[in-house]
């Protein structure tokens, strides 16, 4: 009975992190928030990767200011440093890793992030998601080969690709890795390319990764390959966000 309760309950904890993590990136008006200390308090379902994107840290960052043997193995309740601790100063975003400040200590990079930018008047919410003109410049390809459908799991707003294990998996469009671990339940092995500064891909199930974070990758670099980690079965999940919100694959890439 115990074998199967945790099995059971390991199921349960992947679909509880994976589900918010699609949640964060469409309720914006959920956003978490630490205390006076730079703490914050684990909920249910949060894991280190949708930390971050909460507070603009490194999920490398986070596991290292706090020293987590297994990023995976958070607890509800645990409270988590998620600024920068004193002499350290961290290069905010995705993937960036911290580094030793020289003059500057902690306390006055939290108050800078305190004072977010004004947007300017009369935007809209609907601006947010319309195409830049960079944008409209990349030029995108198909990560892998093999046949396409949409992802079997619910909460993801991407497409399958199925193939070999172990083929390759390219960059869709140039840009820089910002995540390239497996921090996250429900996805495995998993690379995430930064193209702009509002699009994103996400390469998902990999059996290995090529690629570390902050490397910049060009169009058709291999930076996986195809595999079946945290999934039954031997495919690469592939999406694209704009301003971390999922959008239509098959309107961007290229026909085949």
């Amino acid at each position: 009975m115990k074998k199967y309760a945790s099995q059971y309950a390991r199921q349960y904890a992947r679909l509880a992190a994976a589900l918010p993590l699609v949640a964060t990136l469409v309720l914006a008006g959920c956003a978490s928030t630490a205390d006076s200390d730079g703490y914050y308090t684990v909920k249910r379902g949060d894991t280190l990767y949708s930390i971050g994107r909460d507070f603009d840290q490194s999920p490398t960052n986070l596991s290292t200011w706090n020293k987590l043997r297994n990023p995976n193995d958070l607890e509800v309740g645990q409270r988590i440093l998620v600024r920068p601790p004193a002499g350290v100063v961290a290069r905010t975003g995705a993937g960036q890793s911290s580094r030793p400040a020289a003059v500057a200590s902690a306390t006055p990079a939290r108050k800078a992030a305190a004072k977010p930018a004004a947007k300017p008047a009369g935007k809209s919410r609907d601006d947010d998601d319309a195409p830049s003109p960079a944008d409209a410049k990349l030029d995108w390809m198909w990560p892998t080969q093999g046949k396409s459908a949409p992802s079997g799991d619910s909460y993801k707003k991407g497409i399958d690709i199925l193939g070999s294990e172990g083929q390759p998996v390219m960059a869709a469009a140039a840009g820089k890795v910002t995540y390239a671990g497996h921090g996250i339940r429900g996805y495995g092995n998993m690379v995430i390319i930064k193209h702009t500064p509002t699009l994103l891909s996400v390469y998902a199930h990999n059996k290995t990764i090529a690629v570390k974070e902050g490397q910049t990758v060009t169009r058709g670099q291999q930076i996986a390959t195809m595999g079946n980690s945290d999934t039954s079965r031997v495919k690469l999940y592939f999406e694209i966000r704009r301003n971390g919100k999922p959008v239509n694959v098959m309107a961007m890439l290229p026909p085949r």
